[in-house]
């Protein structure tokens, strides 16, 4: 008798996730698509809180059919996801942690949305249980999206369902050499190389979990892997997008939510040592990724700083630190009649600093929160004059404009 192939392989990597392991598996157990349509994949990393009798217990009595394999531990999420995703049958994929749980209807309407828009990647919304969630990418539902034209880069980990074959097609696989911003990098390339991302936003279809003692499967580490894990992520940008304002935006992600904590109000408890070394570390990867053209897409006191960064310039980046700390809001210099507004954030103007102005100059959101500006200004003019050039001219039941006749020089 052939046995058809599931629809969804569901891939657990659990490391000491007693109890929450017993929700996860709950949830997995009530989801409302056919059980014959799914398998589950768990594989168990050397814990000792009795997480692998749990899973076997559960492989023993679910509707589904579930394999369990058990290991010694690895060291982080990587190699049993990667281990799951090897052993997978189905159609997609989906990564859940085991400290997690999906809602009832997760899985049915996930597949049903990658089916009818015939995307690769299908992310479900996401509430934090005692912890934070992305937001800004839960506005709308989207059938078909792309990385370039939603905030999907803004949420990174490896929770979203992924046709297998995109996977399998590009050996795209968690890289078992990092030990935290893995899931980043894995999802990443599947957004670049996918034919289109669908978005669910009027359904939770996760609720990732905040545990009590602290034992995530995803590991915090060293900073030094945090710049690490920056690197590896702004280089796959490079690789996979050309040169252009596309790539410049998805640098963004790399530079303001890995890198640029770095450089925070914790910069200002670590030793002289650890600066220097985050400065030397940094060094590199702003050479190569950081410019002006980059740059303007950020606000200004996230500018100022990783402007800091790439320039070297320990004292002055301490100075920009403390001000964030504080929490102060930088007063505004307005400029060109309201057109234009400079935020004096330290050593703005400065002449033994020579920090370009240009660094302090807000963008037109950034500005349009101070009163007296004037949003527009010359090429603001003539884009908009373009603009209606281009409507008058495509109208539709607008004749064409007669061609003047030519006369004798």
């Amino acid at each position: 008798m052939t046995v058809a192939q599931p629809d969804v392989t569901v891939v657990i990597g659990a490391y000491e996730a007693m109890p929450y392991l017993v929700e996860c598996l709950a949830s997995l157990e009530a989801q409302t698509i056919d059980p014959e349509r799914i398998e589950v994949i768990a594989v168990d990393d050397g814990s000792t809180d009795g997480t692998g009798e749990c899973l076997e217990e559960f492989a023993g009595r679910a509707p589904m059919p579930v394999t369990v394999i058990r290991q010694a531990n690895s060291g982080g999420p990587s190699g049993p996801r990667n281990i799951g995703l090897g052993k997978a049958t189905g159609r997609y994929v989906f990564f859940l942690d085991a400290d997690d749980r999906l809602g009832h209807e997760a899985l049915q309407r996930m597949v049903a949305m990658a089916d009818r828009a015939g995307t690769d990647v299908v992310l479900g919304r996401v509430e934090g249980v005692n912890r934070g969630a992305p937001k800004s990418m839960w506005g709308r539902t989207l059938e078909r999206t792309d990385v370039h034209s939603s905030n999907i880069k803004y949420t990174l980990s490896a929770q979203k369902l992924f046709r297998r074959e995109l996977l399998v097609r590009h050996g795209i696989r968690f890289d078992e050499s990092l030990f935290t911003g893995e899931d980043a990098l894995f999802t990443m390339e599947a957004y670049l190389r996918a034919n289109g991302v669908s978005v669910i936003a009027d359904y939770t279809c996760y609720y990732l979990v905040g545990r009590d003692d602290g034992k995530h499967v995803t590991k915090s580490g060293s900073y030094t892997l945090r710049f690490d894990s920056a690197r590896r992520l702004t280089d796959l940008i490079a690789d996979l997008v050309p040169e252009g304002p596309r790539r410049d935006r998805l640098m963004l992600r790399p530079l303001t939510v890995t890198l640029l904590p770095q450089f925070g109000p914790r910069f200002l408890k670590d030793s002289d040592r650890v600066r220097r070394h985050k400065l030397e570390l940094a060094k590199p990867l702003m050479d190569a990724h950081w410019s002006d053209d980059v740059a303007r897409h950020l606000k200004v006191e996230e500018r100022l700083r990783l402007h800091l960064v790439a320039e070297q310039r320990l004292e002055l980046l301490l100075d920009a630190v403390k001000f964030t700390a504080a929490r102060k809001q930088a007063p505004a210099l307005l400029a060109r009649r309201g057109r234009r507004v400079y935020l004096v954030y330290p050593h703005f103007r400065d002449r033994a600093a020579g920090i370009p102005d240009s660094v302090y100059l807000a963008s037109s959101r950034e500005a349009r929160a101070f009163p007296g500006y004037r949003e527009g200004g010359p090429a603001t003019v003539l884009r908009r004059a373009a603009h209606r050039a281009r409507h008058l001219l495509t109208s539709p039941g607008r004749p064409a404009p007669e061609p003047k006749t030519p006369t004798a020089a």
